[in-house]
């Protein structure tokens, strides 16, 4: 079997269904029989309009539309492209355009809803009005191009990656690996259908497992993050992925009254991923939650990226978590040395149906076990290339040999194991020492706990060194607390790794991130050094504060 409409259409039943729930709390539903009905005739519609092989941007709002037009799409031979509904601001619409350039998309699809906010970009609604039973299966391959995943753009522009029926397949069947045997009955979550975890982890391994799908809108989460533990608790969902910043988002705000009303004991499987998994939101979730049935073995951490369809590596069912402390001087020597009271660093299982090897990112040459260097991936998941980019395509998708894929992250192999450690274009080199972001903005909000997101960078001193920037989410305050707040995160990141830092204390909600929760680091350093932050108080050396002044 080489492609993914002929594998799951084998595993339709009318006894399975996605089931979403909407904002106000009530449930929407399809079985897998009406879902592949109303696919079919999605599919004649975009036969008829000439769309065999051709692109088509889908702009839906969390619900069932998006994954009737998605399996359309699949049906037809028409690579769709998810992609988040933009609001009515103009850098939005921008950013809608430009990945319709990109892909040579000349069809948008959408919901009624939204018909009229997208009618600048000539937005049609799928009406499937056309007969079911016209659909006749067109000629899939495992090479066919079944969607473009567009990256996040946390490092770089996003670039659309081509993902095959026979890359899918076998991604899939990878996270079929993991359950020992034992796949889920019913998968549930909140991740949005436009990012690589929630498409394929959620919304297509249901479909591939033949098991119940139980969602709701990213925004309902975000809003009342008791609501994905309700979901998994009233409807027994033994299988379930987020970021780790939805774990750390549960752990904060749900309250004593809201813990007493949830069963957590039917999860068997929570998947963490797509961003880095910190030691301390695995450990602080599962003590939260511990009361009401969480079992420590019910965590997988895990590695991936859309260039790999989605996972790379992932601990197996019921394997729990590998924490293991590093000496912090060593990894800035990009090396993994034990030390009991050293930085935790969470292992993301091993590499299985996949080949995966460390190697330096300057000469190419692989590097032993415990070393850290850029990891590197090869294997059937990896994607076709990049949509359009043919130079980008062979410098990312064909290197070594012509057939690994440089991920651009860096880690090391421990024991059989995965430890990501960071990106290469995030590092910053100070006085020859590597340092990671994410260890400083961890320090950050260790030193002020109401503090909101953090995003630290280098900049390139007059010396040519690289100096540390930090900028720092506050609440508002008068000028005394925000010194305060500023004098903490200074001496504790001082203490931690000695080195001078630059800090801003911005509003809330300055720091950007992607669609998916990663921090973009670069973009931040691209406002700052262009003065257009404002911030609420700023630590800046000499030579910073004149580089900003000049700017502005």
């Amino acid at each position: 079997m080489t492609d993914f409409v002929t594998h799951i259409r084998d595993r339709l039943s009318a006894e399975r269904q996605l089931v979403f729930i909407q904002d106000n709390g009530e449930p929407t539903q399809l079985t897998f029989t009406e879902l592949d009905r109303r696919a079919r005739a999605v599919a004649v519609w975009l036969t008829e309009l000439g769309m065999t092989d051709q692109p088509a941007l889908l702009l839906y709002p969390a619900g069932l539309d998006f994954t009737v037009a998605f399996l359309g799409c699949l049906y037809a031979r028409v690579p769709a492209i998810p992609a988040p509904l933009p609001d009515s601001g103009a850098p939005q619409m921008r950013r809608v355009a430009a990945l319709l350039r990109d892909a040579g998309a000349r069809l948008v699809l959408t919901d009624p809803a939204h018909a009229s906010q997208l009618s600048g970009l000539s937005a049609r609604v799928v009406v499937p009005s056309a007969d079911p039973d016209r659909w006749t299966r067109p000629a899939l391959g495992s090479g066919a191009i079944a969607y473009l995943q567009y990256t996040s753009g946390s490092t770089s522009e996003p670039r659309g990656v081509e993902v095959s029926h026979g890359n899918l397949l076998h991604n899939l069947e990878l996270f079929r690996s993991l359950t020992e045997g034992k796949p889920p009955r019913r998968l549930g979550g909140w991740l949005p259908h436009y990012h690589d975890m929630g498409l394929v982890g959620l919304q297509l391994q249901a479909l591939h497992t033949g098991a119940d799908l139980v969602f709701m809108s990213p925004n309902a989460f975000v809003a009342r993050p008791v609501r994905w533990l309700e979901l998994i608790s009233r409807y027994g969902v033994d299988w379930t992925v987020s970021p780790d910043f939805g774990y750390a988002w549960c752990t904060r705000r749900i309250t004593d009254e809201q813990l007493a009303g949830l069963d957590l004991s039917t999860l068997t499987m929570a998947l963490s991923g797509a961003e880095p998994i910190k030691a301390a939101t695995l450990a602080d979730f599962e003590r939260r939650f511990a009361p009401v049935g969480f079992r420590p073995t019910t965590w997988n951490p895990g590695y991936g990226l859309a260039e790999c369809t989605l996972m790379v590596t992932c601990t197996p069912r019921r394997q729990g978590v590998t924490v293991c402390r590093f000496d912090a001087s060593a990894l800035e020597r990009h090396q993994a040395i034990a030390d009991p009271d050293g930085v935790p660093l969470v292992a993301c299982g091993p590499a299985s149906g996949l080949d995966l090897r460390i190697v330096d990112p300057n000469d190419c040459a692989p590097v032993p076990d415990g070393r850290i260097g850029e990891i590197w991936v090869a294997g059937p998941s990896v994607a076709l290339g990049y949509r359009g980019r043919p130079e980008e395509t062979r410098a990312t998708f064909h290197a070594g040999e012509g057939r690994w894929l440089r991920t651009g992250d860096l880690g090391f192999l421990l024991d059989g194991q995965l430890y990501v450690t960071g990106r290469i274009k995030d590092l910053i080199i100070v006085n020859g020492r590597n340092l990671y972001p994410q260890d400083l903005e961890e320090a950050a909000s260790r030193a002020n706990s109401s503090a909101g997101r953090s995003a630290a960078f280098g900049i390139r001193r007059p010396d040519g060194g690289e100096h540390v920037v930090l900028i720092q989410e506050v609440r508002r305050g008068d000028a005394a607390t925000l010194g305060e707040m500023a004098e903490q995160v200074m001496d504790l990141v001082a203490k931690e790794f000695g080195i001078p830092l630059s800090l801003m204390l911005v509003a809330r909600g300055v720091v950007r991130q992607t669609t998916s929760g990663k921090l973009c680091r670069r973009h931040m350093r691209q406002l700052f050094l262009s003065g257009s932050l404002t911030p609420l108080h700023a630590e800046l050396v000499p030579a910073v504060h004149d580089l900003l002044e000049t700017a502005s």
